[in-house]
């Protein structure tokens, strides 16, 4: 745990706490307006948030060389987050074109 200072431990954390609470807000927002796209959309979300939770185990482990996959997959979560965002958001915007 000391391969990271505490405003820096701090930054990761407060990520994995960001994107659990804008998936729970999305989610939400889902039921209330009741458009289904939206829970696309927060579903669409984790692979991000799997990547945040990537990188603070590597960190929390030291970067414990025998955890270098965990990169790996930080790296790919966040590849297919970036992609499905992607989508999530193409599919808002057609849905809105749709609607007016």
């Amino acid at each position: 745990m000391h391969a990271l200072s505490i405003p820096t431990w701090i930054i990761h954390l407060l990520s994995v706490f960001e994107w659990t609470a804008a998936i729970w807000l999305v989610w939400i927002y889902a039921d209330v307006s009741q458009n289904r796209i939206w829970k696309g959309f927060a579903m669409a979300m984790l692979p991000a948030l799997a990547s945040a939770i990537c990188v603070c185990t590597w960190h929390f482990f030291d970067n414990n060389p025998s955890l270098a996959w965990l990169g790996i997959v930080q790296a790919t979560m966040t590849l297919i987050g970036n992609c499905t965002l992607m989508i999530a958001a193409w599919l808002l915007w057609q849905r809105s074109l749709t609607v007016e």
